[in-house]
């Protein structure tokens, strides 16, 4: 008689799971995109929402929430009653540079949050003016060690990750780089094109079309793989500087205490879009590598990327403004 009781209750709550696992969502989903409308981030956003909204037959609506480097619209997400109705972007400034940064944050990026899944991944190239005389990363960097120190490359600001990426590949390569610090990475473009700035590691979109007309010389990117809009071009690892990843990744993530099987109903959706031929294209435009993969993938990218940006800080003293 016990066994049996035992049998039923368990029969029920495995029932009452899956109806709860069939039943979500049950009401709309905001996603909160922690940076303006119209950026990168908000366009990969609106795009994720709208399949979103089509394949779970509910709406999923983007909120825009900018501010302090992303932080006030990540807190939101954190603070977020675990239901399934919230989720958020973050990304590698957000979830990596900013603590390795020593940036005081409302929010712990380990225990605040549930990753969801990896979505894309926007490696840097590393662009030239082409009046350097050199073809390859092996010929730059013996460039840079015949003259220490002389020549320069451009980031949007200090302690910007394109920033990083330069601090990195001086450090990996045992050579002297002078960074730059600009407004936009449009003006360092221009200054490039025109010679008075040597080198750059530039997000490939707004870049494409001068690396095509000769304009600027791509060297390498900087992911772990080539880039598609980039087949031609190497990777940092393929040119000799050996587990050099940097990228502008997203994710997405819910508050902590968000149920698994939400959680994983959702991640398999998102890795079902990010499959699709017609999302694939769209991100491709926008300078983006799909890069699905499991919750756990997300955990992991945070921990380790927190720790290498952590180990260049404290190795060149690189600090925000």
């Amino acid at each position: 008689m016990i066994r049996t009781a035992f049998a039923v209750l368990l029969t029920a709550l495995a029932a009452a799971s899956a109806a709860a696992q069939t039943a979500w969502p049950d009401r709309p989903v905001r996603l909160i995109v922690p940076f303006p409308a119209g950026s990168a981030t908000d366009v990969v956003s609106r795009l994720m929402a709208q399949k979103l909204s089509a394949r779970l037959g509910q709406q999923f609506v983007v909120e825009n929430r900018a501010g302090a480097s992303g932080a006030i619209g990540v807190d939101i997400v954190a603070k977020a009653a675990p239901d399934g109705t919230t989720m958020g972007l973050i990304t590698a400034s957000t979830h990596a540079l900013a603590p390795a940064l020593g940036t005081k944050l409302p929010y712990d990026t380990a225990k605040d949050f549930k990753p969801v899944s990896m979505i894309v991944a926007a490696p840097y190239a590393l662009v030239l003016y082409p009046g350097i005389p050199v073809k390859s990363v092996a010929d730059l960097v013996a460039l840079a060690k015949s003259k220490p120190g002389t020549l320069n490359y451009g980031s949007a600001g200090l302690a910007s990750l394109a920033h990083l990426a330069g601090a990195l590949f001086a450090t990996q390569s045992g050579i002297e780089l002078t960074h730059v610090p600009y407004r936009s990475s449009a003006q360092s473009s221009i200054d490039m094109i025109t010679g008075r700035l040597d080198m750059q590691f530039a997000t490939v979109a707004p870049t494409l079309a001068n690396i095509r007309e000769g304009k600027l010389r791509a060297l390498a990117t900087t992911g772990t793989r080539r880039m598609t809009v980039l087949a031609d071009v190497p990777t940092m690892i393929e040119a000799g500087i050996p587990d050099y990843d940097v990228s502008l990744w997203m994710a997405y993530a819910m508050p902590a205490g968000t149920p698994d099987e939400i959680v994983y109903k959702l991640n398999a959706e998102m890795r079902a879009i990010l499959g699709d031929a017609e999302t694939i294209e769209a991100l491709l435009k926008q300078g983006f590598e799909p890069d699905p993969g499991p919750p756990e993938a997300v955990a992991k990218r945070i921990q380790s990327e927190t720790e290498k940006w952590r180990s260049l800080v404290a190795k060149t003293g690189i600090k925000p403004e």
